[in-house]
C-alpha cells in the first residue's frame, strides 16, 4: 500500500456534485471577474473568520503584499518576521521596499518568539509578520501586548492554519490586516491560487478593495497605482462550496494527529509537535524532527510513504537574500529546523491502515 504525503479524494469525491454545480453556475452567468460569487464568499469567510470584512485576492502572497501597502509600510521601514517560514512573508515585506527583520522562533512550537520581538523592535519598526506555521496559533496574546505597547501594527500569515485559535480568538481576526492562502494544498483549498485579507478595519477594506482592482473604485477611474489581484469567481463559488465542511476537516486532521502523537511517543530522538498553552492547531502539517531526518525520509520512500521538507533552507540562506544584511547573520533555531524537520502525511479521512503503516515504518528504522 501507498501512502502518499496528501491525497485530495477523501475531501473532493463526496462534494464533487456540488463543486461542479457551483462552477456550473459560474459558467452559465456569463459574469467572471468580481461577480456574486466573489462577494457571497467574502461574507462567508468573514463570518467565519469572526471579522467584518474580507477582500479576496489572487493569492497569499498578494493577499501580505497588498495589505501591507494598505497598512502605509513602505520603503526605509522595518517589518518584525520569523527566521523559519516559507518565503512569502519575507517577500511581501521586500516587494514594499521595507525591511524584513528576522526573529527566531520558540524551540518547541516553531512559532514566533514573543519573548524574542521587543529586542529587535527599533525606531524604524512599523509592524509585526506573526506566521502561523504548520497550522498552530502563535501566542497572539503576548505579540499583540507587544505590538501596542510599542504602536506597531500586525499583519497575521495565516496561509496554514485557517480555524486555528489563540485565546479563543481565531487567527486571522487579530491584526489590523491577515493574508491567507486559498492554494490547492491548504485547508481551505480552492482549485487553483486564491487568497483574501481579512480585517475588522472598513478603510483598510476599502482601499484593499481599491488596490486589487488597478486602483479603481469605479471602472475607468483610477485613485491610485493599483495591481491585479482579483480572487476569481470561478474559485470564489468553489471555495463557498468547501467553507462548510472546513470545521469537521479540521477534526480529522486532528484526529489524525492524535493518533501520531499517541503512537510516535518516546521513539528515538523523535522530536513531535508541541502546542502552546492557550493555543490550538489545524495541522495543516504534521512536522517532526530528528537529527536523522533525511535517513528516515528515505526510508520513507522505500516503504512508498509521502513525506516533505517544510522548508529545506531558511530565508536568510536564500539566494535571493544573498545580498542582503541578514544573509550574514546567525539564527541557529532556524538552520537547525531547516536540517532536522520532516513533515509526515496528513490530510482529511486519511484511514487508520495509512497511519499504521507510516507509524510502523518509523519504528522499524529507529530499531
Amino acid at each position: 500500500m501507498q501512502v502518499p504525503f496528501l491525497s485530495f479524494s477523501p475531501q473532493h469525491h463526496p462534494i464533487r456534485e456540488e463543486v461542479l454545480a457551483a462552477m456550473a453556475r459560474v459558467y452559465d452567468s456569463q459574469w467572471y471577474v468580481l461577480g456574486q460569487s466573489v462577494t457571497d464568499f467574502e461574507a462567508a469567510y468573514a463570518t467565519y473568520n469572526q471579522v467584518t470584512q474580507c477582500v479576496g485576492v489572487a493569492n497569499g502572497l498578494d493577499a501580505l503584499h497588498l495589505s501591507l501597502i494598505a497598512l502605509n509600510i513602505g520603503p526605509g521601514d522595518e517589518v518584525i518576521v520569523p527566521s523559519n517560514t516559507y518565503i512569502a512573508t519575507w517577500l511581501a515585506v521586500s516587494f514594499v521596499g521595507a525591511t524584513p527583520v528576522p526573529v527566531e522562533p520558540s524551540a518547541t512550537t516553531y512559532n514566533l518568539d514573543p519573548d524574542l520581538i521587543e529586542a529587535a523592535i527599533t525606531p524604524r519598526t512599523k509592524a509585526i509578520m506573526p506566521v502561523h506555521l504548520y497550522g498552530q496559533a502563535c501566542e497572539m496574546t503576548a505579540i499583540m501586548g507587544i505590538a501596542r505597547r510599542h504602536n506597531l501594527a500586525v499583519l497575521e500569515d495565516n496561509a496554514q492554519a485557517q480555524g486555528a485559535a489563540c485565546d479563543g480568538g481565531l487567527t486571522g481576526s487579530f491584526g489590523q490586516a491577515n493574508g491567507t492562502s486559498f492554494y490547492p494544498g491548504k485547508n481551505l483549498g480552492a482549485l487553483g491560487d486564491a487568497g483574501a485579507i481579512t480585517t475588522n478595519d472598513a478603510e483598510v477594506a476599502k482601499r484593499l478593495r481599491t488596490l486589487r482592482n488597478y486602483g479603481s473604485q469605479k471602472k475607468y477611474y483610477n485613485e491610485v497605482i493599483g495591481y491585479n489581484s482579483r480572487l476569481d469567481e470561478m474559485q470564489a463559488a468553489v471555495l463557498s462550496v468547501k467553507l462548510p465542511y472546513l470545521a469537521d476537516w479540521t477534526r480529522q486532521r486532528q484526529m489524525v494527529a492524535a493518533l501520531y502523537d499517541e503512537q510516535l511517543a518516546g521513539i528515538g530522538d523523535l522530536q513531535l509537535p508541541s502546542v502552546a498553552a492557550g493555543c490550538t492547531h489545524v495541522y495543516h502539517l504534521y512536522v517532526v524532527r530528528t537529527a536523522q531526518r533525511d535517513s528516515l525520509q528515505q526510508h520513507l520512500t522505500d516503504q512508498s510513504i509521502g513525506t516533505l521538507i517544510h522548508y529545506p533552507v531558511p530565508p536568510h540562506r536564500q539566494q535571493a537574500y544573498a545580498d542582503q544584511p541578514m544573509a550574514s547573520q546567525q539564527f541557529p533555531i532556524a538552520e537547525e529546523l531547516a536540517a532536522t524537520s520532516l513533515s509526515l502525511p496528513m490530510w482529511p479521512g486519511m484511514g487508520q491502515e495509512e497511519v499504521q503503516k507510516v507509524v510502523a515504518a518509523i519504528r522499524s528504522y529507529f530499531k
